[in-house]
C-alpha cells in the first residue's frame, strides 16, 4: 500500500485528483458461499459509492493480495495445503489490464509451505515475499520483468512453540512486511509470540536472519499483522489472541524493534471469549492507526503521537457486518473499506481527517467471503 501513497504526493504537486480508485478483493473459495476468486469494484472518491463487484480471476482461496509497484501486475496467495500433490500452498501472478482492471493469469508457483496467508512485493518490484501460516515459514521468489514469478529462491522454516498449546503448538507465520528502505523484512509469527526480522537482498530475492533475529511480545499474544509508520521510525503489531496492539520504535539502520507500549483494541470491560483481532494499518498521514476486532465486529481507532509513536484510544466503529477479517485505507486517506468475511459484505466508511473517527457513508457491496482489500488508482 505504501507504493500507492504516491497519489498523495501527486496532489501536493498539483496533479489532477483521481475521481475513483479500483478495489481488488481477495476471498475464500471452496465453501457454499459461491466465491470463485478475486473480485474488482470501483470506489468513488467523492461519495464512497462502490460499483457492482466483478469476478476478474478464478483462483483457489486468494486470501491475500499484493500489487506490483509498476501497477502492471497483481499477486495472490492460494491459501491451501495441497499444491501439485505436495503439502504446500501456492502464489499466483496476474497481469492487470490498465483500461478495465481485468486480470490475466501469468503463472503459479509453490509457496513451499502450507496455507500461505500474506505476501508483499518489494519496492524494486524484483521480489515477492510470503508467509506460510500452517507451514510456519517465510518464502521469497524472484519476479521477472514480464511479471511472472520465478522458482522460490529462499525459504526459512521457523521453529519453536509458545504458551498456548492449542494455538501455539508450532510456528505460524502470519505476515511479512518490508521497511521503507527495502533493507529489512519483518515477519509476525503467531505461534512463537515473536516478530522476526530478516535482512533482505532484492537482487537475489534472499532473506537472512538479522542480528538480533527477533523481538518477543507478551506470551500468549499471538502476533498477526504488522504495519510500519510512514516516518520509518515506528511500527505496530496487532496481537490476535490477546486483542492488543504493541507499538515499537524502529531503528532502520539496524533493523531492530523496541517495544514502547501495548494497548487493548477493545473498549474497557469487554468480555473477550471468542473474540480475536485481524488487520492493522496506519493512515497515510501517520496520524491514526486502525485495527479490526472479529466477533466484536468493530474497527478500533487510535491517535498516534507524532514524537513517540505511542497510541491513544479514540473509539470504535461497527463494521456493519460480521468478522472484519481485513480492511483497506484508500490512498487518498478519505475512506476505509472493511471486508466482513462472515456476512459477505464490503462496507465503506469516511475518515474524519481531524480525529481519525469513522462515519457511515451508506455504501456497501456484496462480495462472497471477502478477506483482503487492495487499491489501484483508476487510469494510472
Amino acid at each position: 500500500m505504501s507504493s500507492l501513497i504516491t497519489i498523495c504526493l501527486g496532489l501536493l504537486l498539483g496533479a489532477e485528483a483521481p475521481s475513483s480508485t479500483r478495489v481488488y478483493v481477495g476471498t475464500y473459495t471452496g465453501g457454499t458461499n459461491g466465491s470463485k476468486g478475486i473480485y474488482k469494484l470501483d470506489l468513488d472518491l467523492s461519495t464512497g459509492k462502490l460499483s457492482a463487484p466483478e469476478l476478474v480471476a478464478e483462483t483457489p482461496s486468494p486470501s491475500f493480495l499484493a500489487i506490483h509497484p509498476s501497477r502492471k501486475f497483481l499477486y495472490s496467495v492460494s491459501e491451501t495445503a495441497d499444491f501439485q500433490g505436495k503439502k504446500s500452498g501456492a502464489v499466483a501472478a496476474f497481469a492487470i489490464d490498465p483500461s478495465t482492471g481485468g486480470l490475466t493469469p501469468l503463472n503459479v508457483r509453490s509457496s513451499l509451505g502450507a496455507a500461505p496467508c500474506h505476501l508483499v512485493v518489494d519496492k524494486s518490484g524484483k521480489a515477492l515475499l510470503l508467509a506460510n501460516y500452517t507451514g510456519g515459514s517465510v518464502t521469497a521468489l524472484p519476479i521477472d520483468a514480464d511479471g511472472k514469478l520465478g522458482e522460490p529462491s529462499c525459504s526459512i522454516q521457523h521453529t519453536g512453540t509458545s504458551v498456548d498449546k492449542a494455538r501455539q503448538e508450532a510456528p505460524h507465520a502470519h505476515s511479512i512486511n518490508l521497511d521503507a528502505a527495502n533493507k529489512f523484512a519483518v515477519a509476525a509469527d503467531l505461534g512463537l509470540d515473536k516478530v522476526l526480522v530478516y535482512r533482505f537482498d532484492p537482487e537475489k530475492a534472499m532473506l537472512t536472519p538479522n542480528d538480533p533475529p527477533f523481538t518477543s511480545v507478551s506470551p500468549g499474544s499471538g502476533p498477526r499483522h504488522f504495519a510500519f509508520h510512514p516516518d520509518g521510525k515506528h511500527a505496530y503489531v496487532i496481537n490476535e489472541m490477546k486483542l492488543t496492539v504493541t507499538a515499537f520504535t524502529y531503528d532502520p539502520a539496524k533493523g531492530t524493534l523496541t517495544e514502547t507500549q501495548t494497548i487493548s483494541t477493545l473498549p474497557p470491560n469487554t468480555n473477550q471469549p471468542g473474540l480475536s483481532t485481524a488487520e492493522v494499518q496506519v493512515h497515510p498521514t501517520g496520524k491514526f492507526l486502525y485495527g479490526s476486532n472479529r466477533g466484536h465486529d468493530t474497527l478500533a481507532i487510535f491517535a498516534i503521537d507524532g514524537a513517540s509513536g505511542k497510541l491513544t484510544a479514540v473509539g470504535h466503529q461497527s463494521t456493519g457486518g460480521k468478522t472484519p477479517r481485513n480492511f483497506g485505507i484508500d490512498p487518498s486517506g478519505a475512506f476505509v473499506v472493511a471486508a466482513n468475511q462472515d456476512s459477505d459484505s464490503i462496507v465503506v466508511f469516511r475518515v474524519d481527517p481531524a480525529t481519525g473517527k469513522l462515519s457511515e457513508t451508506g455504501h456497501s457491496a456484496k462480495v462472497p467471503k471477502p478477506v483482503c482489500v487492495k487499491f489501484l488508482v483508476s487510469g494510472e
